[in-house]
């Protein structure tokens, strides 16, 4: 029960839920906040990991995750910025498990829609040498994200606070860096 004057934590905005849990440090706000969107993260989740039970570990080890490193993060809009984490956090488990990732996704839902396989440790020498040189010639800023998601497995939420760059950037480097990749060892192979 709430107290009277007080409205119940099931009728707050998502950013009046956040900006409870930041200040107090109660938890039952962002349980409030997240339990909201379980059915979101499950889903995507469960798209991406192919599994009920990894899924439903997954939305787990967000909540805790997230529980304790809220405060890291400017947050605009919850929804947007959880779907976000969600993913990345998918993809990571991904990488752990197989070390190469064959997704096919949508563009709305990615920065590009192309398959990325470029940082599979079986690939042959010829292309991993063309990826050595072709890293090199990228902006820092690119091959800094690139470096940090694809080999140090971080998400992009990651990158921000070890870098300092703006979300939009990461994002923006990364997809820039790969498609430059892309055109740079194609080059280097067909030399």
């Amino acid at each position: 029960m709430h107290k009277a004057g007080q409205p119940g934590k099931s009728t707050l905005a998502d950013e009046e839920l956040l900006s409870l849990y930041r200040t107090t440090g109660n938890a039952e706000y962002f349980g409030e906040l997240y339990h909201r969107y379980i059915p979101l993260v499950y889903g995507l989740c469960l798209k991406y990991l192919q599994h009920a039970e990894n899924a439903q570990d997954a939305v787990m080890q967000l909540y805790e995750d997230l529980a304790a490193k809220l405060d890291r993060y400017d947050i605009k809009v919850f929804r947007t910025w959880l779907y976000s984490v969600a993913k990345n956090h998918c993809l990571q488990m991904l990488r752990k498990e197989k070390h190469e990732i064959r997704v096919d996704f949508d563009v709305q839902i990615m920065e590009s829609d192309m398959f990325f396989h470029l940082f599979d440790e079986r690939r042959d020498e010829e292309q991993f040498e063309a990826l050595r040189k072709c890293m090199e010639q990228l902006p820092e800023p690119q091959r800094i994200s690139i470096s940090k998601f694809f080999m140090d497995e971080m998400s992009y939420a990651d990158i921000v606070d070890d870098t300092g760059y703006r979300l939009k950037s990461v994002k923006s480097y990364i997809q820039n860096g790969k498609r430059n990749l892309k055109i740079c060892i194609e080059k280097q192979i067909s030399q």
